[in-house]
């Protein structure tokens, strides 16, 4: 009958069923768009100022994230919640952005010239080491606004270069002077007052570590034939030298790559770490800091990456033996596995538990991912130019 009204059971159930299709289609678009953070990453496409974003899970690539400068010597942290990704380029570049959209958030130019940098304990300050003009500043994490800086001068109208940034415990950060042969530990308690202090390091020192633990910051001497470490539970007995001499009598080889001591390894009591200008890699106990043993390997070592286990010891090499990748026993010390890696490879990166590790050749434009039990080769992406491979886990260590 005409302008009769539609029954309230039908109604009723109409309406019902548009609700539960209406609530499908949400939730369906939630699965799609929500996800957790701890199995991406970034790896640096050195030749066109851009970011691929990566998951780890299924190695598959998400996105690409252009527009970030000069990233010829780029280095990656992350936000405590591994959502952010801080990127340091060489062109003084610092850029916040955001794995989740996939959108960079904010990029500054903060100096000249950098190398790098880190994050506070407390995941609220980023804090930048400078060539040019040298020194630290220190930015709101949130914002990228600058809170505070530490100038480099050692001399009257003398700044130095500053290398090897290490996040500490209790918002503190130790960095080396080149050109001063000092380390410098600041604490950043009070960002917008920092308190240094200083040491006598040695010659050159030109980059460094610091132990899981965050108790000892070791820097390379390039200067000479030592490593410097000082002990930052006792700061006040001053840097002691360790391995001195280890080269003592025999003729260095040119060297074509300084090697990263960010990229140095301690499994067990042992730890592992690269000669400069010689086919080995160096053992020295952390019970006494002297040296244990030296490992022939195929060329000089640039990154010496020991596994999230402690098992093994992957290294790879300078210029002409770029296209390897040795794999170390731990248990024996011997080289186990020689891997054709591809044309110029530039990083490894392992996942969160160490089953597989990611290694970038520059000159293939292709990172491959390996097992690290069976060593074969589980996976290829197609990156342009690859370098830095930083996954999120890395928000978690110290040093990182």
């Amino acid at each position: 009958m005409a302008g009769e009204l539609p029954s309230p059971e039908l109604g009723y159930s109409t309406m019902k069923a548009l609700m539960t299709l209406s609530l499908l289609v949400v939730l369906s678009g939630c699965a799609n768009s929500l996800r957790g953070t701890n199995d991406l990453g970034l790896i640096v496409e050195r030749a066109t100022g851009s970011v691929a974003l990566v998951e780890t899970s299924h190695r598959s690539r998400l996105a690409r994230i252009e527009g970030l400068g000069d990233l010829s010597h780029a280095h990656i942290t992350y936000s405590r919640d591994g959502r952010y990704g801080y990127i340091f380029g060489r062109d003084g570049g610092l850029s916040k952005v955001d794995l989740i959209k996939q959108v960079v958030v904010r990029r500054i130019i903060q100096s000249g010239n950098a190398i790098g940098g880190a994050i506070s304990q407390d995941g609220k300050l980023i804090v930048v080491q400078n060539y040019e003009p040298g020194g630290i500043k220190v930015f709101d994490a949130k914002t990228l606004e600058l809170v505070s800086e530490v100038p480099s001068y050692y001399a009257p109208d003398k700044r130095a270069k500053v290398v090897g940034l290490a996040d500490l415990p209790n918002q503190q950060f130790a960095y080396s002077l080149f050109e001063a042969g000092e380390i410098w530990l600041t604490d950043l308690s009070d960002p917008l007052r920092p308190t240094t202090r200083r040491f006598a390091a040695g010659s050159q020192p030109y980059d460094a570590m610091v132990t899981p633990d965050g108790r000892y910051y070791i820097a390379g001497l390039f200067g000479e034939d030592a490593l410097a470490m000082l002990d930052l539970w006792k700061p006040e007995n001053g840097v002691r030298k360790i391995l001195p001499g280890y080269g003592k009598g025999e003729t260095a080889l040119p060297v074509y790559k300084m090697p990263h001591l960010r990229g140095w390894s301690q499994a067990g009591q042992d730890l592992f770490l690269p000669a400069i200008g010689r086919h080995e890699v160096l053992v020295a106990s952390t019970l006494d800091w002297q040296e244990k043993t030296r490992i022939p390997v195929q060329g000089q070592p640039v990154f010496v990456m020991a596994q999230p286990d402690g098992r093994q010891v992957w290294v790879n090499f300078a210029f002409p033996d770029n296209d390897k990748v040795q794999v170390i026993d731990v248990a024996t010390l011997e080289v186990i596995r020689t891997l054709d890696a591809g044309k110029a490879v530039l990083h490894m990166e392992f996942t969160p538990r160490g089953e597989a590790v990611w290694i970038s050749a520059r000159d293939d434009n292709r990172v491959s991912v390996y097992d690290t039990r069976s060593f074969k080769r589980l996976d290829s992406l197609e990156i342009q130019q690859p370098s830095g491979v930083f996954f999120t886990h890395r928000s978690g260590r110290i040093g990182f």
